[in-house]
């Protein structure tokens, strides 16, 4: 759509006159209503709860950013403001400032609405950005070409030049257009998916498996419906899909046929709840605790940060360990070593207190100590205790039951053996006296 002028220098000439100088201060007013609307509507400790939880706030996110002017609303608004301040000024003066304000604003507003859906439906996707300044430039120079009036002539040639495709003309103009509105689409798709997915995952009173279930159901039949969709708008005859779904299917029964049992594992895995996100397992010598269960992999973080990406699959068909699936509680045990002579039945109910009094550790059920052993250098006790916080550390449940008995030990005077090695020595035998002689023999 051409701007009305007919050249370059006709917009230049036109943006000198006294007129541009009144929607210019119009122009301006809407841009400043518009950041005061982005303030008033953006919610309190919007910035807060993103920078905590970047996933709980999809919504605000896309529409008002992190900091309110930089999400979707804005130049949303601005452009809202404009074309009403263009509608009541016609006739009045002539509009140019906001002939080239109007596409502007409009390119921006596609971009960041686009981009901020992008980066809520795919956060840790590096194609989003890729994808996105490819956008961005795509839009500014159909921005360009609008303001300068040259739109229509490039749609033109678009038109002529065209092929047939199964006896059906196709021409690259309605091509680009089938592909924008099918982008359209799909972008709207992903932004309900992952709108719907924030708030069921936020939904209390149910379990959060449940919700996941809910979540993953909702993006993939909407995604479903926004592939339909937009491979109508680009013009591809649904029907023509009968064949490429017998294609699809031997593919995924040949070839992808590992990926669909990564997702039929992912809902079983969900639905079943054998696995629940929050659990503590070990997996193939991999000890963490659940933090996603997605269609194709479950997240396992350990404590010390590091993270494993465990495919749906190898957690049906191989063994994996839940330390936290009855409860939460968890057996652990220590040793140590006293002195042999130690009076060690006195000193068993004395380290059971300590232990029991030491941080974290369980009343019920109650510590236990054994003598396991007749070690080299002493006698060996095995201490057992029950933690209820496994997510939050063993090896620093362990240290303080330690430093506990070794408190314990020190009040009581009780001796610690260390290694000892006793070293025999024998003499070496004496050299053989020189031969006894008579008197007068002779040598």
């Amino acid at each position: 759509m051409a701007t009305g002028l007919d050249t370059l220098p006709a917009l230049l000439a036109a943006l000198t006159r006294s007129s541009a100088l009144i929607e210019l201060a119009l122009l301006t007013g809407c841009v400043v209503l518009a950041w005061a609307l982005c303030a008033a509507l953006r919610p309190r400790g919007a910035a807060s709860n993103l920078a905590a939880n970047p996933g709980a706030g999809q919504g605000i996110g896309i529409w008002f950013g992190r900091r309110g002017f930089d999400g979707a609303l804005f130049p949303l608004l601005a452009l809202a403001l404009a074309l009403l301040a263009r509608l009541l000024m016609r006739g009045q003066i002539p509009v140019v400032v906001f002939q080239l304000a109007v596409p502007i604003l409009a390119s921006l507003a596609l971009i960041r609405l686009s981009g901020r859906v992008l980066r809520a439906a795919f956060p840790a996707s590096a194609l989003v950005r890729t994808f996105e300044r490819t956008l961005s430039w795509a839009v500014w120079l159909m921005a360009v070409l609008w303001i300068s009036g040259l739109l229509p002539l490039v749609l033109a040639e678009m038109d002529a030049l065209s092929w047939t495709i199964g006896g059906a003309p196709v021409s690259l103009r309605s091509l680009v257009e089938g592909a924008l509105s099918a982008v359209a689409v799909l972008l709207l798709m992903l932004w309900l998916s992952a709108t719907i997915e924030a708030r069921l995952l936020r939904a209390g009173g149910v379990n959060i498996s449940l919700r996941k279930i809910a979540a993953n159901a909702t993006r993939a039949a909407l995604l479903l419906v926004g592939l339909l969709v937009a491979l109508s708008a680009a013009g591809i005859p649904l029907g023509a899909l009968g064949v490429m779904g017998g294609a699809v299917g031997v593919g995924i029964g040949l070839g992808l046929q590992r990926l669909a049992a990564n997702y039929v594992s992912g809902f079983v895995l969900l639905a079943e709840r054998s696995l629940r996100i929050g659990d503590l397992v070990r997996v193939d010598g991999f000890e963490g605790r659940i933090s996603d269960i997605t269609t194709r992999y479950t997240l396992i973080r350990a404590l010390n940060g590091q993270e494993s990406l465990v495919p749906n699959e190898l957690l049906i068909t191989q063994r994996v360990e839940n330390l936290t699936f009855a409860d939460s509680n968890l057996v652990l045990s220590t040793t140590v070593q006293v002195a042999y002579g130690s009076d060690v039945e006195a000193l068993m109910p004395q380290l059971v207190a300590a232990v029991a009094a030491a941080p974290r550790v369980l009343a019920e059920p109650v510590p236990a100590i054994r003598l396991s052993a007749f070690a080299d250098n002493g006698l060996e006790l095995t201490i057992s205790f029950w933690i209820g916080d496994p997510h939050n550390g063993q090896a620093n449940a362990i240290g303080d039951v330690n430093l506990a008995i070794l408190r314990r030990l020190n009040q009581l005077g009780v001796e610690i053996p260390f290694p000892q090695r006793v070293l025999h020595s024998q003499q070496a035998p004496a050299a053989p006296s020189a031969p006894f002689e008579l008197p007068g023999q002779a040598t």
